[in-house]
């Protein structure tokens, strides 16, 4: 089993219920198909860069994970056929990248306490 990061962009339009429904179908996706969610985190409503479909913000989400390489194109090709998703983009994590994601994780872990 490999690890990854996946972040995806959601439509702006959303409400938050429709947003965390959202995120839940792809984690629940993830775990069905025998993938181990390490790490969540929802970064809210962000301004983008440069306007993707006419729109200058979205909903960015992040899922770690492992799994096999095998369900990295299924959750890509869920991606794509689901229209409340801008963007995606999905990494596999090597030894270092993993370990910064640990410290990342813990970060983001102390800031939400605080």
């Amino acid at each position: 089993m490999n690890q990854y990061e996946t972040v995806f962009i959601l439509t702006p339009v959303l409400s938050d219920e429709q947003m965390k429904e959202t995120v839940a179908k792809f984690k629940k996706l993830l775990t069905d198909n025998g993938a181990e969610i390490l790490n969540e985190e929802a970064w809210g409503l962000k301004k983008m860069a440069y306007a993707i479909q006419k729109k200058s913000t979205g909903f960015y989400c992040l899922l770690e994970f492992k799994a096999e390489p095998t369900l990295v194109n299924k959750l890509e090709v869920n991606y794509r056929r689901d229209e409340k998703v801008i963007r995606f983009l999905t990494v596999k994590l090597d030894k270092y990248a993993a370990a910064y994601a640990i410290k990342r994780k813990n970060k983001y872990a102390n800031k939400q306490e605080a």
